[in-house]
Protein backbone atom coordinates (compact mmCIF):
# COMPACT_ATOMS: atom_id res chain seq x y z
CA UNK A 1 0.00 0.00 0.00
CA UNK A 2 1.68 3.58 -0.74
CA UNK A 3 -0.24 6.56 0.81
CA UNK A 4 -0.29 9.30 -1.48
CA UNK A 5 0.07 13.17 -0.83
CA UNK A 6 -3.63 13.24 -2.04
CA UNK A 7 -5.02 10.65 0.63
CA UNK A 8 -3.40 12.42 3.35
CA UNK A 9 -4.46 15.62 2.40
CA UNK A 10 -7.89 14.25 2.10
CA UNK A 11 -7.78 12.44 5.42
CA UNK A 12 -6.71 15.96 7.12
CA UNK A 13 -9.26 18.16 5.20
CA UNK A 14 -12.10 15.50 6.15
CA UNK A 15 -10.61 15.42 9.76
CA UNK A 16 -10.95 19.50 10.54
CA UNK A 17 -14.19 19.73 8.42
CA UNK A 18 -15.39 16.75 11.59
CA UNK A 19 -13.66 18.53 14.24
CA UNK A 20 -16.37 20.97 13.55
CA UNK A 21 -19.20 19.03 15.22
CA UNK A 22 -21.04 18.89 11.68
CA UNK A 23 -22.46 22.32 12.16
CA UNK A 24 -20.55 24.29 10.99
CA UNK A 25 -19.49 25.02 6.94
CA UNK A 26 -15.64 24.84 6.29
CA UNK A 27 -14.46 26.82 3.34
CA UNK A 28 -11.89 25.31 1.27
CA UNK A 29 -9.41 28.39 1.49
CA UNK A 30 -9.73 27.94 5.53
CA UNK A 31 -8.72 24.33 4.88
CA UNK A 32 -6.18 24.99 2.33
CA UNK A 33 -4.58 27.09 4.83
CA UNK A 34 -5.13 25.18 8.64
CA UNK A 35 -4.21 21.91 7.16
CA UNK A 36 -1.41 23.24 5.04
CA UNK A 37 -2.54 22.12 1.76
CA UNK A 38 -2.24 23.59 -1.59
CA UNK A 39 -5.35 25.18 -2.54
CA UNK A 40 -5.59 24.18 -6.27
CA UNK A 41 -5.03 20.60 -5.53
CA UNK A 42 -7.47 21.05 -2.53
CA UNK A 43 -10.27 21.91 -5.24
CA UNK A 44 -9.88 18.49 -7.02
CA UNK A 45 -9.52 16.39 -3.45
CA UNK A 46 -13.07 18.27 -3.03
CA UNK A 47 -14.79 17.55 -5.63
CA UNK A 48 -13.77 13.70 -5.73
CA UNK A 49 -15.26 13.65 -2.15
CA UNK A 50 -18.01 15.05 -3.37
CA UNK A 51 -18.53 13.16 -5.84
CA UNK A 52 -18.09 10.01 -3.46
CA UNK A 53 -21.25 11.34 -1.30
CA UNK A 54 -18.82 12.15 1.68
CA UNK A 55 -18.90 15.55 1.21
CA UNK A 56 -21.72 18.57 1.01
CA UNK A 57 -21.13 21.57 -0.91
CA UNK A 58 -23.19 24.90 0.01
CA UNK A 59 -22.76 27.54 -2.35
CA UNK A 60 -22.70 31.43 -1.51
CA UNK A 61 -20.72 33.93 1.03
CA UNK A 62 -21.91 31.66 3.73
CA UNK A 63 -20.83 28.11 2.04
CA UNK A 64 -18.31 25.64 2.58
CA UNK A 65 -18.42 22.12 3.02
CA UNK A 66 -20.04 19.93 5.44
CA UNK A 67 -19.60 15.84 5.93
CA UNK A 68 -22.62 13.79 4.21
CA UNK A 69 -22.97 12.00 7.01
CA UNK A 70 -22.05 11.45 10.25
CA UNK A 71 -18.26 10.95 11.32
CA UNK A 72 -18.37 7.76 12.85
CA UNK A 73 -19.72 6.58 9.27
CA UNK A 74 -17.39 7.30 6.96
CA UNK A 75 -14.24 5.63 7.14
CA UNK A 76 -10.47 5.70 6.78
CA UNK A 77 -10.97 3.19 3.42
CA UNK A 78 -13.77 5.38 1.99
CA UNK A 79 -11.69 8.13 1.83
CA UNK A 80 -8.60 6.83 0.21
CA UNK A 81 -10.90 4.98 -2.23
CA UNK A 82 -12.36 8.41 -2.88
CA UNK A 83 -9.14 10.29 -4.17
CA UNK A 84 -7.35 7.08 -4.97
CA UNK A 85 -9.36 4.04 -6.10
CA UNK A 86 -7.86 0.86 -5.28
CA UNK A 87 -6.60 0.51 -1.46
CA UNK A 88 -3.03 -1.93 -3.27
CA UNK A 89 -1.38 -1.56 -6.15
CA UNK A 90 1.11 -3.77 -7.61
CA UNK A 91 3.04 -2.32 -10.80
CA UNK A 92 0.63 0.15 -10.68
CA UNK A 93 -2.51 -2.26 -10.75
CA UNK A 94 -5.30 -3.43 -8.47
CA UNK A 95 -3.91 -6.46 -6.82
CA UNK A 96 -6.04 -8.59 -7.43
CA UNK A 97 -5.09 -8.16 -11.46
CA UNK A 98 -1.65 -9.44 -10.99
CA UNK A 99 -0.89 -12.56 -12.72
CA UNK A 100 2.23 -14.36 -12.34
CA UNK A 101 3.41 -17.62 -14.46
CA UNK A 102 6.09 -20.65 -12.64
CA UNK A 103 7.72 -19.79 -9.58
CA UNK A 104 6.10 -16.73 -9.25
CA UNK A 105 2.52 -17.57 -9.42
CA UNK A 106 1.68 -17.41 -5.63
CA UNK A 107 2.66 -13.79 -5.59
CA UNK A 108 -0.76 -12.83 -6.77
CA UNK A 109 -2.30 -15.10 -3.26
CA UNK A 110 0.35 -12.67 -1.39
CA UNK A 111 -0.70 -9.46 -2.55
CA UNK A 112 -4.71 -10.36 -2.21
CA UNK A 113 -3.57 -11.55 1.56
CA UNK A 114 -1.86 -7.41 1.95
CA UNK A 115 -5.02 -6.13 0.39
CA UNK A 116 -7.30 -7.71 2.34
CA UNK A 117 -5.28 -7.16 5.77
CA UNK A 118 -5.25 -3.30 4.56
CA UNK A 119 -8.62 -3.15 3.81
CA UNK A 120 -9.63 -4.87 7.45
CA UNK A 121 -7.48 -2.19 9.28
CA UNK A 122 -9.16 1.10 6.79
CA UNK A 123 -12.66 0.14 7.29
CA UNK A 124 -12.79 -0.17 10.63
CA UNK A 125 -11.29 3.22 11.57
CA UNK A 126 -13.70 5.98 11.11
CA UNK A 127 -13.23 9.52 11.51
CA UNK A 128 -14.66 10.24 14.55
CA UNK A 129 -12.07 7.25 15.87
CA UNK A 130 -9.38 9.54 14.70
CA UNK A 131 -10.76 12.30 16.52
CA UNK A 132 -11.87 10.39 19.56
CA UNK A 133 -8.50 9.97 21.58
CA UNK A 134 -9.74 7.34 23.90
CA UNK A 135 -10.89 5.61 20.92
CA UNK A 136 -7.53 4.76 19.49
CA UNK A 137 -5.15 2.06 20.84
CA UNK A 138 -2.02 2.45 22.99
CA UNK A 139 -0.03 0.23 19.90
CA UNK A 140 -1.40 1.56 16.97
CA UNK A 141 -0.26 -1.92 15.89
CA UNK A 142 -3.56 -3.37 17.41
CA UNK A 143 -5.93 -0.95 15.24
Amino acid sequence: MHVSARADYALRALLAIADTGGGELVKAATLAEVQQIPLSVLHGILLDLRRADLLVSHRGTEGGYSLSRPADQITVGDVLRAVGGTLTTVRGLPAGSAGYQGVATGLRDVWLAVHGAVEQVVDRITLADLLTPEHRPADPAHW
